[in-house]
């Protein structure tokens, strides 16, 4: 008798095949995947897809750390950046009328700027990003403000001066604008440091960089804000000190 309930025993430690733990072998649920618009969070897709306000990829949503506790929290929309003019290079390249120019020298050092991003081939952003300029220029002008206005072309390849200035001249674009391009390399480089620079030319940004070269300030915002609103905040950077 002794030596069944041994057995009997051994056998409920012995493992049976096939029947390893079942909880052990089992995959992990699938995650599922969120796209966002990097530029409106609110829009949020459980596919792949384009924004509907700005046409921008949608992006998977990466988890975060929860944030850490700070001492004063920033305020949504137009943000102060780590950004310097000595992050900006001297790229050579040409304006809309062909002329040769040199990227810092001659369009941004010691100016209050406005920089945004474009490629005149584009249907969705581009339009109403160089809209809201030229409105954005009038209002300046109306205001007394000297500000100077610099589209660059994301797609240098195809932007030649040509179509940069008939590009120009359909949103009745002022003195003081200026379109550039140039070749590709350089102008890649030019994005690069400028921190834009995207794969695909329909992923470009929609935010403009606002900047006060003589005392390196910089900030940017969103490009289809109300021209009025974008006006202010080159106001306000016209108006800085280099001890601010």
């Amino acid at each position: 008798m002794l030596p069944k309930v041994i057995a009997f025993a051994l056998l409920l430690f012995i493992p049976i095949p096939g029947a390893i733990n079942a909880q052990s072998t089992r995959k992990p649920a699938a995650k599922r995947v969120v796209y966002a618009c990097p530029m409106h969070p609110d829009v949020t897709s459980t596919k792949k897809g384009r924004c509907p306000k700005c046409k921008m990829e949608l992006r998977p949503v990466k988890p975060e750390p929860a944030p850490s506790p700070s001492p004063s929290a920033t305020p949504p929309g137009d943000l102060t950046i780590n950004f310097t003019s000595k992050k900006i290079p001297n790229t050579r390249l040409l304006d809309q009328n062909g002329k040769q120019l040199n990227f810092y020298n001659d369009l941004i050092k010691g100016r209050t700027v406005a920089i945004n991003f474009i490629f005149t081939t584009c249907t969705t952003v581009c339009p109403p990003l160089t809209a809201t300029f030229r409105k954005l220029q009038q209002t300046a002008s109306e205001r007394g403000l000297d500000v100077s206005l610099v589209s660059v072309s994301v797609d240098p390849a195809v932007d030649t001066p040509e179509r940069l200035r008939d590009f120009a001249g359909k949103f009745k674009a002022g003195s003081g604008w200026t379109f550039v391009t140039g070749e590709k390399g350089e102008m890649d480089s030019l994005l690069q440091a400028l921190g834009v620079a995207v794969t695909n030319k329909n992923d470009h940004t929609p935010m403009i960089l606002i900047g006060n070269d003589a005392v390196d300030y910089w900030t940017r915002a969103y490009g289809l804000s109300s021209p009025s609103k974008l006006v202010d905040l080159i106001s306000e950077a016209a108006s800085r000190t280099a001890k601010e």
